[in-house]
């Protein structure tokens, strides 16, 4: 298994940079909805090739569940959050959403998943692993495409609610 993740990381860094860049080309949102998808579909198929005990099979499990399902939405991830704010909120919007993500998604993943484990076996993690990787495609595909957007442009959104912020606050 660790053999499994030594390659999956130096494949790594190669891949997350080739998909950032390939997102510049094709948009964000296709490549990290192809990783969604892909680790949705992929959550069963990764527990079988762990089960088969062949270490060559391991490091394919491993290497295409990082190196495809990871990688493919980590790619695009950092220009694709911040291009989903405005200029004035852009910094602690897509800060804010990748942190509080990483607590209640990331932080409870492991103790969830080991309960799981325990008491209903692998197939009880394979299937919140595609739960989470389908929560993921939904609110994907609720998000707009980014990569063509003028950055320097404010959201008339944003603009909206810092007029409405502004008002209430000379009327108090």
């Amino acid at each position: 298994m660790l053999w499994g993740v030594v390659i999956a990381a130096l494949l790594g860094l190669v891949a997350i940079p080739w998909y950032g860049s390939l997102s510049d080309r094709v948009g964000r949102r296709p490549l990290y909805l192809g990783g969604a998808l892909f680790s949705l579909v992929f959550a069963f198929p990764f527990f079988l090739l762990l089960n088969t005990k062949t270490a060559l099979l391991i490091w394919l499990a491993t290497v295409l569940g990082v190196n495809v399902g990871h990688d493919l939405m980590y790619g695009p991830q950092g220009a694709y959050f911040a291009e989903l704010f405005g200029t004035r909120v852009r910094y602690s919007g897509a800060s804010l959403g990748y942190q509080l993500a990483s607590v209640f998604a990331g932080g409870f993943a492991p103790l969830i998943a080991a309960a799981l484990l325990k008491a209903w076996g692998w197939p009880a993690v394979a299937a919140y692993m595609a739960l989470m990787a389908a929560i993921t495609v939904v609110t994907t595909l609720l998000t707009p495409e980014t990569y063509k957007r003028d950055i320097q442009a404010d959201d008339h959104r944003e603009l909206d609610l810092a007029s409405a912020s502004v008002s209430s606050g000379a009327r108090a």
